[in-house]
């Protein structure tokens, strides 16, 4: 195991009826004018829009609002509200909705107390310094950026989706309420429950030996989505599988998964080009070239695939290495065609002669992608075309 630092600050109020204590979080961590931040008319439809505002009201804080966000969340609107929180001496953001909503109100904390463009964190040109505070209420479980430091927007003039980091991003606090989830069409939810699972394989294919505590997370982690995903799909007013879904994405994703390893996030990045040149939902994407990433890499390094059959899918071991492998990837792609998510470009409305120019965009001036295996631009395209 590698030395680490971990300091996971969010505080979370998880349960029924938990966004009706919003207003005394943020008086509780300090915010007495907020930006009210979230995407379309969901919220609005559900009737949380109302809750929210009527409690802000009642408690005297006084609030702008910038609504708008949508999935892979664009610069744009960033803009937007950065230049809103200046005007309104905003001093605290609440994000309602999703990991896009989160993300686009991680970008104006960041961008609003820094007097260059909030695209330098995205760009590696500048290190967030500092931040105004989040608070979030979660109404999907799928980014985890409720609980973590990590942030991802399109930038619109260029189409390239980048992330930024910083310990100043985690929120202050988060609201999970299972029951917000509720009425997600079902693709949402196999999406969402993909890009779960999708980040906790990002930690699991890890070269570091002997990190076999936070390897056991991991497959209790993808135990736990393998089990409640179809139980929420059927039933979609299963509290109790929401709420270990709910659970599960904070846990994927605030890295307590993942401290003391190598990462790969080889696959996370080659899927970003896609949703930021076509729109597709993040985790469908992830669903399509995941699967690919893993047979690709599986012929130059397949001890952790072993791992991931037997203790993740329940392989029977006594197979040669390999094909035990290889059964465990075919568990995980029959798995979420399951769920109904896509496995090709076609499903996702990719197109094969784009593949040259979302290498370009992915690897810029990079020789290679991930670390689990370092993909040079040939294994990129070749995984991109195992795709089709």
């Amino acid at each position: 195991m590698d030395n680490f630092t971990f300091y996971a600050p969010t505080y979370f109020d998880f349960g029924r009826g938990a966004e009706e204590h919003v207003a005394e979080l943020i008086q509780q961590f300090g915010g007495s004018r907020v930006l009210l931040h979230y995407g379309g008319g969901s919220i609005k439809k559900s009737g949380l829009y109302d809750r929210v505002v009527s409690t802000l009201q009642k408690a005297g804080i006084p609030f702008v609002e910038l609504g708008g966000v949508r999935p892979n969340p664009r610069s744009g609107l960033v803009y937007e509200g950065i230049e809103l929180c200046k005007k309104e001496k905003v001093d605290f953001i609440l994000a309602v909705g999703g990991g896009s909503t989160i993300d686009s109100s991680k970008a104006i904390a960041a961008g609003s107390l820094y007097d260059g463009d909030f695209l330098d964190f995205y760009q590696g040109k500048a290190v967030i310094e500092k931040a105004l505070p989040i608070g979030t209420i979660l109404t999907i479980a799928a980014a985890g950026s409720e609980g973590s430091p990590n942030t991802v927007i399109t930038d619109e003039s260029t189409q390239i989706k980048k992330g930024a980091k910083s310990e100043l991003l985690r929120p202050k606090f988060s609201v999970l309420n299972p029951e917000l989830t509720c009425t997600l069409p079902a693709y949402q939810t196999a999406a969402g429950a993909t890009d779960i699972m999708a980040h906790v394989c990002e930690r699991y294919f890890s070269n570091t030996e002997e990190v076999e505590i936070t390897d056991r997370l991991c497959e209790a982690v993808l135990k736990t989505m393998i089990y409640e995903t179809p139980r929420v799909i059927e039933d979609p007013d299963n509290y109790e599988a929401r709420a270990n879904i709910m659970w599960a994405g904070m846990l994927a994703h605030n890295n307590i998964c993942g401290v003391g390893r190598s990462q790969d996030w080889a696959s996370h990045h080659i899927e970003h080009e896609l949703s930021a040149l076509y729109d597709v939902t993040h985790g469908a994407g992830l669903a399509v070239i995941m699967p690919k990433w893993m047979r690709y890499v599986l012929e130059i390094n397949p001890d952790k695939f072993v791992l991931f059959a037997e203790r993740v899918w329940d392989i029977k071991p006594g197979m040669n290495k390999k094909k035990t492998a290889q059964k465990g990837i075919e568990a995980f792609e029959n798995f979420l065609k399951s769920i109904g998510m896509p496995s090709t470009f076609d499903e996702i409305g990719a197109k094969e002669e784009d593949i040259e120019l979302l290498t370009d965009k992915l690897l810029g001036s990079r020789k290679t992608e991930g670390n689990y295996v370092k993909l040079t631009r040939e294994d990129v395209i070749h995984i991109y075309k195992s795709a089709l």
